[in-house]
């Protein structure tokens, strides 16, 4: 099976260069033109897409080679560009940075290579005239297996400076599809992690991602991108399917193997043994699993979702900062990331949705939470009441914690057996300090050996966030611990 969906990525030397601006814009234009248009984006990012699906309608998809491994980049891509006329795909950092000290993984270079697709380059060139030609070249010669279609110039002073940049340009062979003045129009606000959500923002995201459509619609030559976008080469095999997945999974093709209680091997940490009861089937009563969602807790994968649907759960989506209440029959509860620092005087002043999710996790129900989530379930938040499922403390720190993670299952847990291996990433200036006695969730194996999160009862409280595309077992895992809990 064979696909041939036009598609573009939008990569650049280096962050800041615009990316954002021109990939959100290009996505809202063709949509204008009635295209129904594919958002995708490299790494781990949460915020970008939340701009890409206010722009096309559809929802905004990661592509990350190290979180997922590079088999299911094509996949999972297919996946999210079905029934589409063309797929834009934003790059991360610059166009060949990638994990640290591991090549080209997960860079934008790499998803491109893997998707078969032409890249555009966005270019900062607001202090330089004849030295882009120099900066592009540098950029098409590095890897031949990479195809720049075509230079997008943003930051453009004036008249007399395009002029400069498209003669130096002409000796380098690469088309400019594309130049864009400096506007503040379609600056959007950013503050410790990056941009703001565009949960957060309301009818200001909406304004921002229709001045970057105007901006591109004005400065760029959408029918050669367009063009360029037809001529991606044939993308072989089959889209991604969670119900596929997740059947997958239950034999135990593609689920990540666990290892019996002991020491890891090669990884210099111990596994303990815990609850691993048996795996029920898929039939009966699809049990409720409550996820949240709105202002404070942003940072999910649209697959993640369509994994426990497909795992037999009805998944309801839930707002911590407006509802006194889980939904009816809860009986599991998921908490990704995002912004409960921002937001803690709100969360903490609802009370009583604190006292149900405590009471919820007391009684063995699977909890699942990811950093933000790890954050609400803890005793305090810079001081504030949370929901005290775990004994801890958490607050905000000036310091950065950020980087891909290797890790293993400590100990068995409703996502994971113990031993179980799985890829996280972790972005943060909080820190946790737990009490005595904390059984932790994984061992992280790389840059520094060390535990971290938390396992206890049906809690899995971690500030690793993972791709379970990669492992959908523990999508499955976690529905059958709800039926039995």
């Amino acid at each position: 099976m064979t696909s041939c969906v036009p598609r573009l990525v939008v990569a650049a030397p280096s962050s800041g260069s615009g990316k954002t601006t021109v990939a959100t814009g290009l996505m809202a234009a063709f949509a204008a033109r009635g295209l129904a248009v594919s958002p995708h984006k490299v790494g781990p990012d949460y915020i970008d897409p939340g701009y890409h699906a206010l722009a096309t309608g559809r929802v905004g998809r990661n592509l990350d080679a190290y979180l997922c491994g590079p088999e299911l980049v094509a996949p999972l891509f297919l996946h999210g560009a079905r029934g589409c006329d063309i797929a834009v795909v934003e790059g991360v950092m610059g166009l060949y940075d990638g994990a640290a000290g591991q090549g080209e993984l997960a860079s934008t270079a790499q998803v491109a290579k893997l998707l078969r697709a032409p890249v555009v380059l966005v270019v900062d060139a607001s202090s330089q005239s004849r030295s882009v030609a120099a900066l592009v070249h540098g950029f098409v010669s590095w890897d031949p297996q990479v195809r720049i279609g075509g230079v997008i110039l943003n930051k453009v002073a004036s008249d007399r400076h395009e002029a400069l940049l498209r003669e130096a340009l002409e000796s380098v062979g690469v088309p400019v599809l594309g130049v864009l003045r400096r506007a503040a129009a379609v600056e959007t606000p950013s503050r410790h992690l990056g941009l703001v959500p565009v949960a957060e923002r309301g009818a200001s995201a909406v304004e921002a991602v229709a001045a970057m459509a105007a901006q591109v619609l004005a400065g760029c030559d959408l029918e050669a991108l367009a063009a360029l976008a037809r001529g991606a080469g044939a993308l072989p095999g089959a889209a991604w399917d969670a119900t596929g997945a997740v059947a997958g999974a239950a034999t135990g093709a593609g689920a990540v193997a666990g290892i019996e209680a002991g020491a890891v091997p090669g990884t210099g940490i111990t596994a303990r043994p815990g609850d691993d009861r048996p795996a029920r089937s898929a039939e009966g009563p699809a049990p409720t699993i409550a996820v949240a969602g709105g202002a404070a807790f942003t940072f999910s994968y649209a697959e993640h979702t369509e994994l426990l649907t497909a795992a037999g759960a009805d998944v309801v989506t839930f707002d911590p900062l407006r509802d006194e209440q889980l939904p009816p029959g809860t009986s599991g509860l998921v908490v990704g990331g995002g912004f409960p620092e921002v937001y803690a005087a709100e969360l903490s002043a609802n009370e009583g949705l604190r006292k149900e999710v405590g009471a919820l996790a007391e009684s063995g129900a699977p909890v699942a939470a990811e950093c933000a989530g790890l954050l609400y379930l803890c005793r305090e938040l810079d001081g504030r009441p949370m929901c005290g499922v775990l004994d801890a403390t958490a607050r905000m720190t000036g310091r950065l914690t950020l980087g891909y993670r290797d890790a293993v299952a400590v100990g068995d847990s409703v996502l994971a057996a113990a031993g179980t291996r799985m890829r996280g990433h972790e972005f943060h200036r909080t820190v946790v300090e737990p009490g005595a006695g904390a059984a932790p969730a994984w061992g992280v194996l790389a840059p520094v050996k060390r535990v971290e999160g938390f396992v206890e009862r049906g809690v899995h409280a971690s500030y690793l966030h993972t791709h379970w595309a990669s492992s959908p077992g523990a999508a499955r895992r976690f529905v059958e611990r709800c039926r039995t809990s």
